[in-house]
């Protein structure tokens, strides 16, 4: 194994640490003892592997899928959906769809950096936008889930750039060059899904809350 994978397999070891305590505390004895919270996690399970199962490219090593990591994000909160995604990489890993080898690196770059960066446009939104449900759609889902891509994109044509996987102009003309395209459907994917849990099933989304987006905005009136 290089020296890269090792790195990232140190940072996820580490990354470990900040998410224990919750996993332990609230994320496994709520999944423990509330039936349909196992039947939703095994969904979003299943759903994510089959997502990110679907992948398209034209070099090796150059694949691009849909995230929705800003949906998990927001869902359970950036702790847990770490958690959530490396389970779904490991089911890649087991299904052959992911080199045991590269998942140190698919984890730290496909999975915490970009729930990390949803996390962080939400906070953004949270504590400077004004706090009403089309804030949360447009921006902390929409917007988001565009940029989260847009952004997971370059960090991966970066990295391949710097391993010497391609050069950079291979990276540019057959991924990064994808951005533009790929930006709209992922904002779309997370905003309509943020639109659909806020109205029908808000209680699915841990970083909602009626307080807060609905009836404070009514009480400044």
């Amino acid at each position: 194994m290089s020296l890269q994978p090792l790195f990232a397999l140190a940072l996820i070891l580490i990354s470990y640490g900040f998410i224990h305590r919750d996993i332990c505390q609230v994320f496994l004895p709520k999944l423990k003892q509330e039936r349909y919270f196992q039947h939703l996690t095994f969904a979003v399970l299943l759903s994510l592997f089959f997502l990110w199962s679907a992948q398209a490219g034209v070099k090796e090593g150059l694949n691009i899928h849909f995230l929705a990591l800003t949906t998990l994000t927001l869902m359970y909160g950036w702790r847990v959906a770490y958690l959530l995604s490396m389970l779904v990489s490991l089911l890649l890993c087991a299904a052959g769809k992911l080199d045991w080898q590269l998942l140190p690196e698919y984890i730290l770059i496909s999975c915490l950096l970009p729930i990390l960066i949803s996390y962080g446009v939400f906070l953004l939104s949270y504590r400077h936008l004004p706090r009403n449900i089309f804030v949360f759609i447009f921006v902390a889902g929409f917007f988001n889930g565009g940029i989260t891509g847009s952004l997971h994109l370059l960090i991966s044509g970066s990295y391949l750039a710097f391993q010497d996987v391609h050069d950079w102009q291979t990276i540019y003309d057959n991924y990064l060059i994808f951005v533009p395209l790929l930006a709209f459907p992922e904002g779309l994917l997370n905003g309509m899904s943020m639109a659909m849990f806020a109205v029908f099933k808000p209680e699915w989304i841990r970083y909602f809350s009626d307080r807060d987006y609905i009836y404070n905005h009514y009480r400044k009136k």
